[in-house]
């Protein structure tokens, strides 16, 4: 049934006119005139709007029934011809589900709200200052294997890059690591230039120069340290410490974050750090480039410039949660004596990975966007959707409908 056919059969049922629900949920007279006829919610503010409209049509004694009807109707795609089965599965890759615009929207920050953290039951939401401790950070075979790359990196001196799209887990990946350094004491140096207002060319920004790096080493082997005056000088200052804090048993790894943003010149200088700054045959220092997938599209070109990085670079990738997105959630929940199945019901992970797809405008290839940060966002949305229409669980037409 029509979502406006069913809305507008409910407020006869009720007695509630549309002036009276214009006055309740501070819309336009057109605008609910246009929710009521036609079916057409704003574009602005839509989540604001059917929660008004809900918080009305409850008051005028409206059933969970119908206010599930009304709230989040299921997503087009999802639709299916008479007679037959209800739709379990995930709509297709290629189903145009989720637009560019619909893709940035599931990027923006969505807190949980009062109501949702009050009917699931949780003190705090589980998505935010959400890892505080090593045992908080999910562990799926990508993240493992990412770990053991850092570290390996760190301890035996080699050179990777950690990829992976905005809101991947790149940052917690090292942050864990350096808590790793900490707690097991592994006599390991972390170095971490600043990168604030990096970009890869200095007619946006300033470019990260291969100097500024070696001042960053210096610092943190000598933080009283006096330059040298020449490029010269202070890279053999550089290479002296270095070779001193490694015969004292220290090891060490070079931390660039956002290094999809390094210009070319100062990747083909980081190579150059692997295979000068030596004692003898032993490595003095190992590199963790951590970017966008922009570095890998750089090192897998055809530029000859970067042909030796690539040569010399181990890229791992994060890989979108897709699996294990329902170990994910349970982790997260679990930190909170919370088991997933309380949120959810078991159609609710197929919806939220089909809502994470995204279809480039002009492409019929589906790229999934399930990444921690999307996923955060999105299960959030639903969450305040199934709390405002008083539904017990996030299920499958909940997440369609937000």
């Amino acid at each position: 049934m029509p979502l406006h056919t069913a809305l507008h059969r409910t407020l006869q049922a009720h007695g509630l006119s549309q002036r009276q629900l214009a006055r309740q949920t501070g819309l336009s007279l057109t605008a609910v005139n246009a929710i009521v006829t036609r079916g057409h919610w704003p574009q602005r503010g839509q989540a604001a709007a059917r929660a008004a409209f809900i918080q009305a049509l409850r008051q005028a004694g409206a059933t969970t029934a119908e206010l599930r009807a009304l709230a989040l109707p299921p997503a087009p795609s999802t639709q299916k011809a008479a007679g037959a089965p209800t739709p379990a599965a995930a709509p297709s890759p290629t189903s145009d589900i989720s637009t560019g615009k619909d893709y940035a929207m599931l990027l923006e920050n969505t807190p949980l709200t009062r109501a949702a953290l009050k009917h699931f039951g949780l003190p705090r939401s589980p998505f935010v200052d959400d890892i505080q401790t090593r045992a908080d950070v999910f562990q799926s075979a990508a993240t493992r294997y990412a770990r053991a790359a850092l570290l390996d990196s760190a301890a035996h001196h080699g050179f990777m890059a950690l990829v992976g799209e905005s809101g991947a887990g790149k940052t917690t990946l090292v942050l864990e690591l350096q808590e790793r350094i900490r707690e097991e004491q592994k006599d390991i140096l972390v170095i971490k230039p600043y990168t604030l207002g990096m970009e890869a060319s200095d007619t946006k920004g300033k470019t990260l120069k291969t100097a500024q790096i070696a001042e960053a080493v210096i610092y943190a082997l000598d933080p009283q340290a006096r330059l040298k005056n020449t490029p010269q000088a202070r890279f053999r200052q550089m290479h002296e410490l270095l070779r001193a804090s490694r015969r004292a048993g220290r090891r060490h790894l070079l931390v660039i974050d956002e290094a999809h943003c390094l210009p070319v010149a100062t990747l083909k200088h980081l190579k150059r750090f692997l295979d000068e700054l030596k004692d003898g045959l032993q490595r003095l220092i190992g590199i963790a480039l951590i970017a966008q997938p922009e570095l890998r599209q750089l090192l897998h070109s055809q530029n000859p410039e970067v042909r030796e990085v690539m040569q010399r670079c181990e890229i791992v990738e994060l890989e979108p949660l897709d699996a294990d997105l329902r170990a994910y959630l349970d982790h997260k929940f679990a930190r909170f004596d919370l088991k997933s199945e309380q949120v959810f019901e078991p159609d609710a992970f197929d919806a939220l990975r089909a809502r994470l797809i995204h279809v480039p405008r002009g492409s019929k290839t589906g790229i999934s966007t399930c990444y921690p940060l999307a996923v955060h966002n999105l299960v959030a949305r639903a969450m305040n959707g199934a709390a405002a229409a008083g539904w017990p669980k996030v299920d499958a037409q909940c997440v369609a409908g937000v």
